[in-house]
């Protein structure tokens, strides 16, 4: 289970003591603002003065301020530094939040020492991260453990030409005190001039901002007890070395560190939530938040709001980070221009990708190319540290790196809109066809699997192709899309995608002039407020449209399914008997329209409703009956056509449950399993929570309390997540674990005032009273 947040049990123990924020604020000093933001999450990390005001506030001691202090733990972050280009050690800067690389570095150093070979470390990451100023102090803290000394050499792997290492060997010579009249002619003398001085000697030789293996190897001379640390933008994966080390962006609490080091620390306490904005808008890259800090110490009538609302337009936020001749979008441009030009064209094409990752198929559709050559692009990319590598077969942007890649692709792609299409219909069309495989007839697929990883894993990709044709006005596409998702959408998404699906599905249909799928869609965002968001005078309402639409334009199945979510809300809203007349309303109309299974789902919920009415023994029967019914029905074991079947199963157990017989329950959720297999995460979860329940109901307090703890994680409906943390609430009361009690019922509480229904207000109310507290403050 997860733990419970901070922010929880703040608003718990304020309102457990009676006090408003405004109390809080004047007994704390905090304002009421950051106590706010605390309650609702915003601040993920308060600062240990924050929590001590807060716990002598609150008037917390013992295991309870333990508990809470320990609840606020955070974490840390970094700054960049120039880079320099002869052999004497650049100044050093004050390196912000590298903790941990610099423990690292430290280790490396100390193995050195009494290393029988020579140990190389390679830093590697992308523009901006501070590779150099991570180098530099490593030399200022440890080269007095070597020696000769350090040498630090600018490898100028960013430029047209980068330094050959003939002329480095040449620099390196110079620097151990060899004369230019001295210095040999013949390349191969040079170099073992050179190694026989470094043999010679124990030293922390620092190549900075190196281009390639070949570069650097040559230059791997020095003898055992040295380090040579090298720098590079690529990964560098053919040197052969000890220990790699990649850099990348700061977290957030070390970004608002390093504002506050460039613009001031005042000025940063004045406005964190506007600092907490701008850290995050320049994604942790130091060089970025150095340039923003320096703007704003240099125009102290600029407020962090303004800096903030100029970053958050992202055509413009390149623009903003840059100051005199330092500029983020040069950073990127001395790796860009280095590319060749196919890696060059697919690194411009990914920002068409709306989502902040992509798959190599996605990718090959995007750039024009066959997967194989995508993925070898992809590679070439990573290695130049422009893209990253999450997981295997899929890459991400830096947001700034897209950013400037989104640049270059409005600037050198001529056919822009061809690319931008081609990529938005693949995406729609193959979301379509994954969807269609949720169907719950012969026309499902056999194995959800593959069409369920591709949804969800390009979710925020076909979400972004969406709501481009939304802006596009594609009707046809937009209503293609929003018509195809119903059952995928019954099993799996959020509530707020599928208000933003079925929302402009609506309007598309509109548009379209097509009304029966216009109440279709009425009635889609109708069972959204009822399912996952529970807002139920919205439910309400889009019912109503959805009933008069269906109406005018004589739609049975349409008028049908507006009366069997009519019969949700009635539930919803506590009339039971009510919920039951549309419930069977529907089921007559389904039977009218020619969909039997329609039928059966409109039955069974009507069973569920009988049980909510306590008679259980008509509960049982119809939920058999449906049961019977649907495996007559049922034209392929595969697919969603057996989670369906799996659900009414397990309304069956439920209501065997509530009748009192618990063994044939028990056999029926293990029939239920045995339908879903691995499928929907919500039904294997709604079949731990009826064995739970059963499980409790037989007096196995302890197998009960395991069943639920795994089932309350990824149950959707909202309601039941709050009744069954209270249910493990009670359990825990009666096994007499009085702290995981109170934690299930702190969650319960934060979970239910996020939704809006009688029914919810009702189980805050008795959340509320049994943590001891006014549900009002």
């Amino acid at each position: 289970m997860r733990a419970t947040t901070f922010s929880e049990f703040l608003r718990f123990y304020r309102r457990r003591a009676a006090l408003t924020q405004e109390d809080l604020a004047a007994r704390t000093g905090l304002g009421v603002r950051t106590l706010s933001d605390l309650e609702r999450g915003r601040v993920h990390t308060p600062q240990v003065h924050t929590v001590d005001l807060l716990v002598a506030g609150l008037g917390l001691d013992g295991v309870e301020a333990d508990e809470f202090v320990a609840l606020a733990r955070s974490a840390e972050a970094a700054q960049p530094h120039p880079e320099r280009t002869d052999c004497a050690t650049p100044p050093a800067g004050t390196l912000v939040g590298r903790e941990p690389e610099q423990q690292e570095l430290a280790e490396c150093i100390s193995r050195a020492a009494s290393s029988s070979v020579l140990d190389v470390v390679v830093v590697h990451g992308p523009p901006g991260v501070g590779k150099t100023s991570l180098a530099v102090d490593a030399v200022h803290r440890f080269a007095g453990r070597f020696t000769d000394s350090s040498l630090h050499l600018d490898l100028r792997g960013m430029d047209p030409t980068p330094l050959s290492a003939e002329r480095a060997i040449a620099r390196l010579l110079r620097a151990f005190g060899v004369p230019d009249a001295r210095m040999p002619s013949d390349p191969g003398d040079r170099v073992r001039l050179y190694r026989s001085m470094l043999r010679e000697r124990t030293v922390l030789l620092v190549l900075d901002n190196a281009a390639n293996e070949a570069q650097v190897r040559p230059l791997l001379a020095a003898s055992p007890g040295s380090l040579v640390l090298v720098t590079s933008r690529n990964v560098l994966a053919g040197l052969d070395s000890r220990h790699r080390l990649y850099l990348g962006p700061l977290r957030h609490d070390g970004a608002v560190a390093l504002l506050a080091a460039t613009a001031g620390a005042d000025r940063i306490q004045a406005d964190l939530r506007s600092a907490d904005l701008v850290a995050g808008l320049c994604g942790g890259v130091p060089l970025a938040l150095a340039i923003a800090g320096h703007r704003l110490a240099g125009r102290t009538a600029w407020s962090l709001r303004r800096l903030a609302g100029q970053l958050s337009d992202e055509r413009e936020r390149l623009d903003v980070l840059a100051t005199g001749d330092v500029q983020v979008r040069t950073a990127f441009e001395l790796s860009y221009r280095l590319l060749a030009p196919g890696t060059a064209a697919i690194f411009r094409r990914l920002a068409l990708i709306h989502g902040p990752d992509t798959s190599v198929a996605l990718a090959a559709v995007a750039a024009d190319v066959p997967a194989d050559e995508a993925e070898t692009l992809l590679e070439e990319l990573v290695d130049a540290s422009l893209l990253r590598p999450d997981v295997p077969g899929r890459y991400s942007f830096h947001d700034l790196i897209r950013d400037y890649a989104r640049e270059r692709l409005h600037s050198e792609e001529p056919d822009l809109d061809k690319h931008r299409l081609r990529t938005r219909d693949w995406l729609l069309t193959t979301a379509m066809g994954c969807a269609s495989a949720f169907l719950p007839d012969d026309k499902g697929a056999s194995d959800l699997a593959s069409a369920d990883r591709w949804l969800s894993a390009e979710l925020a990709n076909w979400r972004g192709a969406f709501r481009e044709a939304i802006n596009d006005e594609a009707h046809e596409q937009v209503l293609g899309l929003a018509r195809s998702m119903h059952w995928y959408s019954d099993h799996r998404g959020t509530g707020d995608l599928w208000l933003e699906v079925y929302t402009a599905g609506v309007g598309a249909a509109g548009e379209l002039g097509e009304l029966e799928q216009q109440a279709q869609q009425l009635n889609f965002v109708c069972w959204v407020y009822v399912a996952r968001h529970t807002h139920i005078p919205q439910a309400m309402r889009w019912h109503e449209e959805a009933l008069r639409v269906a109406r005018e334009c004589g739609s049975l199945a349409e008028t049908a399914w507006a009366h069997y979510y009519r019969s949700a809300i009635e539930t919803r809203l506590g009339d039971h008997a009510e919920g039951v007349a549309h419930a069977r309303r529907a089921a007559e109309l389904f039977r009218e329209a020619g969909q039997p299974m329609n039928v059966v789902l409109a039955l069974s919920y009507s069973g569920v409703l009988l049980q909510r009415l306590g008679r259980y023994v008509d509960a049982v029967e119809t939920h058999r009956t449906c049961v019977a019914e649907e495996r007559t029905l049922r034209g392929a074991e595969r697919g969603v056509a057996l989670e369906n079947a799996a659900q009414l199963v397990l309304r069956l157990a439920d209501a065997l449950v509530a009748a009192g017989d618990h063994e044939a329950a028990l056999d029926a959720v293990a029939e239920a399993e045995a339908l879903t297999g691995r499928g929907s995460a919500n039904l294997r979860s709604m079949a731990r929570l009826t064995r739970g329940r059963t499980l409790l109901a037989a007096g196995r307090l302890a197998e009960a309390r395991e069943q639920l703890t795994v089932a309350v994680e990824s149950l959707a409906d909202p309601e039941v997540k709050v009744a069954v943390l209270m249910e493990l609430a009670g359990l825990c009361d009666r096994v007499e674990d009085r702290d995981a009690a109170i934690r299930h019922r702190v969650r319960a509480l934060a979970e239910s005032e996020r939704y809006e229904s009688p029914g919810m207000t009702k189980l805050q109310h008795e959340v509320a009273n049994a943590l001891g507290i006014n549900v009002s403050t």
